[in-house]
């Protein structure tokens, strides 16, 4: 330790109370910030994990033209009139007649992590009087497990159970309350076209997203086929999830020229999760760097009286032959000393705080506490952050202390 290191030492332990101020002003921003940040990333997180319990990162499906070609061509001339009576419009295809093939060919690409394909269709699901509509999903359940960890969501049953038993289906909890049912009761399934079948409840699933939980229900792939009189390639949609869901639209582009079907990345329909992740982060960054700043102009208060009540010290040193230079190191050592005790504890201090908001309940679907993200990212931004302001704190009392002027401070 040279001699302006020991002149910080000695000004900094002079004024235990000043020194306990600034050093719990650091640990407190950079504990904030780890709690924040963390927080808010396991918010994005968890929200992220319930946006994808169905819905996957990318989906081919039949995309039918909503306009209807006309019947007949238009008149050549202005004098004909041509009318048509009781118009009918005609779907020829509806759905995906080769979704196995479509299945095995983007399976193959690197990006990838699972395929499945799904049969949904609207349909009446009825218990004595009640009858509510619902969204009937035929399942591929190994696939759909796959990519959604569907097993995870269930309340009661087996997911795998839908393939052992034709007549098995899994409720949303939120359907299953709508109609009175319960594990082991019966319901009848009843199709737009008139065609009606009964099931036995055999599992309850809750995703924690209210729309889905309400209006879900689960049966085999092979029963919903058969249901809706389908060959065993027909599906409504296949299904894609990938290792990094944000090349979404990349992989989307790739798969496009292997179908004529649409290929949709989930961004289409749901950018404004995107848009509240970017938005729920930048406010907690805001928020958190306000804090480090506002323990910035704490610390450079009190290096600031230092300055003043130890002027005549600092004139005094410049008198016997220490140089700007030196007085800037002092001050600066002072400054980046409590920029290290503040940061070590503060690191600290964040960690003790995210196990705690970690272990606080908190019951939304399969989720038992609030969110929370461990993030070393975090922890090396927030010490770094909090190293650059006390080090500028200190440095601007410090430039001041280093221009007097003994001469005239010695006479005054």
């Amino acid at each position: 330790m040279n001699i302006n290191q020991r002149i910080a030492t000695v000004l900094l332990t002079s004024r235990i109370r000043q020194l306990l101020v600034a050093v719990l002003s650091v640990t407190f921003g950079i504990s904030m910030y780890i709690a924040m940040n963390g927080f808010m990333a396991g918010v994005n997180n968890v929200q992220t994990e319930m946006t994808f319990t169905a819905m996957p990162h990318l989906k081919v499906y039949n995309d039918l033209a909503n306009e209807v070609e006309a019947i007949l061509p238009p008149p050549s001339d202005s004098q004909t009139v041509l009318i048509v009576n009781n118009a009918r419009n005609i779907r020829y295809t509806e759905g995906i007649r080769n979704a196995t093939a479509i299945k095995t060919a983007v399976r193959d690409l690197d990006r990838v992590m699972g395929v499945t394909t799904q049969l949904n269709e609207n349909v009446f699901i009825r218990n004595g009087v009640s009858r509510v509509s619902a969204t009937l999903s035929g399942i591929q359940t190994q696939s759909e497990d796959q990519l959604f960890r569907t097993t995870e969501y269930l309340t009661e049953g087996d997911l795998f159970e839908l393939d052992r038993r034709a007549n098995g289906i899994i409720l949303g909890t939120g359907l299953a309350r709508r109609i009175g049912v319960g594990m082991g009761n019966n319901v009848t399934v009843s199709t737009s076209e008139g065609l009606s079948k009964t099931f036995k409840v055999i599992g309850l699933i809750e995703t924690g997203a209210q729309s889905a939980d309400r209006t879900r229900a689960l049966v085999s792939l092979q029963t919903a086929q058969q249901l809706f009189s389908k060959n065993k390639n027909y599906a409504t949609e296949v299904l894609v999830n990938l290792h990094d869901f944000d090349e979404a639209r990349e992989v989307a582009a790739q798969i496009a020229p292997l179908t004529t079907y649409k290929v949709e990345a989930w961004q289409e329909g749901n950018g404004q999760r995107d848009s509240a992740n970017v938005l729920r982060n930048s406010i907690a960054i805001a928020v958190s760097l306000t804090i480090l700043i506002v323990a910035g102009f704490g610390i450079y208060n009190i290096m600031n009286m230092t300055v003043n009540e130890k002027i005549k010290e600092i004139a005094i040193l410049k008198a016997m032959g220490f140089n700007g230079g030196d007085v800037i190191e002092i001050f600066l050592a002072q400054s980046v000393a409590i920029g290290l005790l503040g940061g070590f504890t503060g690191l600290g201090l964040g960690y003790l705080i995210v196990c705690i908001i970690d272990r606080v309940p908190f019951d939304l679907g399969s989720i038992s506490t609030l969110p929370m993200q461990y993030s070393a990212t975090d922890y090396l931004l927030a010490f770094s952050f909090g190293l650059i302001i006390t080090f500028l704190a200190g440095y601007l009392p410090a430039r001041k202390a280093s221009k007097i002027d003994p001469v005239a401070i010695l006479r005054g």
